[in-house]
């Protein structure tokens, strides 16, 4: 129980994909302009991830091994990713239109986001086994969420001030509040 504990804010904080990885920075950048598009975001990643996770996990123990072509993984991988991410996009095109059209192109983009495929490859390296995958699997998308809903609150704050210098707005601010977002993550490593 403690290591899956130790695992878990090692995911969410310490071990961050964004803020320590480095992981997902396109969407990270592009979809945190509004809270409510960075909440569907982080949501759609984490259910995308967590749900990686497992497939992948069932894919190279029982398909991929047994065949001996367990070095075949990132291929494997990201067909599984890319498909999760089709039924993903289906439903929520079905039930959440709005949020479909606000997240736009960052929605497909999830099929090359390298921090779900960061997640899965992790999870293979490490050895770790099917619960352990999934749980895994949602910290570190929790943790995608985390950061991105940060961001995107200090984005909003930040274009409703009418005195930032007119050289730091958009963009610019959004790098530098990024790096000093990943520097206090940064000390969260003592945690673990």
């Amino acid at each position: 129980m403690k290591s899956i504990f130790i695992m878990v804010v090692s995911a969410l904080l310490v071990n961050n994909m964004i803020l320590s990885r480095f992981l997902g920075i396109c969407p990270f950048f592009g979809v945190s302009k509004k809270i409510e598009t960075a909440k569907g975001m982080g949501a759609a990643v984490t259910f995308v991830m967590a749900l990686a996770s497992v497939m992948s996990y069932l894919v190279y123990k029982f398909i991929l091994i047994p065949l001996g072509i367990g070095y075949l993984y990132t291929i494997a991988f990201i067909l599984v990713i890319a498909s999760l991410v089709q039924f993903v996009e289906i439903v929520m095109k079905k039930t959440m239109p709005e949020l479909y059209k606000a997240l736009g192109v960052f929605l497909p983009l999830i099929t090359t986001n390298c921090a779900i495929l960061g997640a899965v490859i992790i999870n293979t390296n490490e050895n770790y086994n099917l619960i352990e995958s999934l749980i895994f699997g949602i910290a570190s998308g929790l943790g995608f969420m985390l950061a991105i809903v940060l961001l995107a609150g200090i984005r909003e704050r930040m274009e409703a001030n009418d005195k930032m210098p007119e050289a730091f707005k958009g963009v610019p601010i959004a790098l530098i509040t990024a790096g000093l977002m990943a520097i206090a993550f940064l000390g969260f490593s003592g945690l673990v």
